[in-house]
């Protein structure tokens, strides 16, 4: 049997890794660099995107030197770990792609048709934003978004707020369903996420 052909224009899209938390929960250690399998976290996420998006940015406020040798890398124009939306907001402001794909650096396993999946929920209800739910709650830094939002995400941070749950919440924002792959979301986001026979 032909596999199904993807309708993702995949050239409208840019893949971006959110690398830019503190590490609080892995004593300091920057999360994307752990090697989990004999590579780090953040050549896992890179491996499995779609081979031919547009552009792949890191997020990151330390080691850039490493992660530029994986792919283009920007830094918060917040200062201290401001989160997710904070790095989400300076990416934007050097993406020219229609969309934007966004990932977390500390779950290695994502699904293979994340992208496509997301694109087509987000196209059918011509929706702001469209993250993955894995039929037991929402994975909101699994998302596919479009870039005219940087100004709403502006203002949202000059306001103060950071919850990437309560900006969506405040868009017109849906969800893709991912329950037949679950595990695809596995987070390794503290030290004893790692098993016994795992690097870190």
């Amino acid at each position: 049997m032909t596999a199904k052909k993807s309708t993702t224009q995949t050239n409208t899209v840019t893949a971006l890794i959110l690398a830019g938390g503190a590490g609080r929960r892995m004593n300091g250690q920057d999360k994307g660099l752990l090697l989990w399998q004999s590579k780090p976290l953040i050549a896992h996420i890179i491996d499995r995107l779609p081979k031919d998006v547009a552009q792949v940015l890191i997020s990151c406020n330390r080691n850039i030197d490493h992660y530029q040798q994986y792919a283009v890398t920007v830094c918060d124009v917040l200062p201290d770990y401001q989160g997710p939306l904070a790095g989400l907001y300076a990416a934007l402001q050097t993406i020219s792609t229609h969309q934007t794909l966004i990932l977390p650096c500390d779950s290695p396993t994502p699904p293979r048709d994340l992208l496509d999946r997301l694109s087509r929920e987000l196209t059918k209800h011509q929706a702001d934003i469209c993250y993955a739910h894995d039929g037991e709650r929402g994975q909101y830094l699994f998302a596919l978004l479009n870039n005219e939002l940087k100004t709403h995400l502006a203002g949202y941070l000059r306001s103060g707020e950071r919850s990437v749950n309560q900006w969506y919440k405040q868009l017109n924002c849906v969800h893709a369903d991912f329950s037949d792959q679950t595990s695809a979301f596995r987070n390794i986001n503290q030290l004893s996420d790692f098993s016994p026979d795992e690097e870190i």
